[in-house]
């Protein structure tokens, strides 16, 4: 995703929040069933490395979960979170498929 309203958008859909990011997904309505995915970090997370480290980090655990777990047809964003950094993926890969099984019900 890369416009701000399907951001601003997605803010109105279901919400699972974990240690180490926020889960944010709403269906589009629309009868594509892709599913897009949006990734934020703030500055308040960390510096221009660590940013980058953590979207990087989660654009992997989007494409080994999103096929398989995710929602058809809605836009999925990942909002990272301070003490998400230091989380080593195989925690970070757990959280996700906990939120989105949460998201699903």
């Amino acid at each position: 995703m890369t416009l701000r309203k399907d951001y601003l958008a997605a803010n109105a859909g279901k919400r699972a929040p974990m240690p180490g990011f926020v889960l944010l997904v709403r269906p589009r309505g629309d009868d594509d069933p892709t599913m897009r995915i949006g990734i934020t970090v703030s500055k308040k997370v960390g510096n221009a490395v660590v940013r980058n480290r953590m979207k990087r980090r989660f654009r992997e655990l989007a494409r080994a979960l999103l096929p398989v777990e995710g929602v058809p047809g809605a836009d999925h964003v990942l909002i990272g979170r301070a003490s998400g950094i230091e989380r080593d993926y195989a925690a970070l890969k757990a959280e996700l498929a906990k939120a989105l099984a949460k998201v699903k019900r």
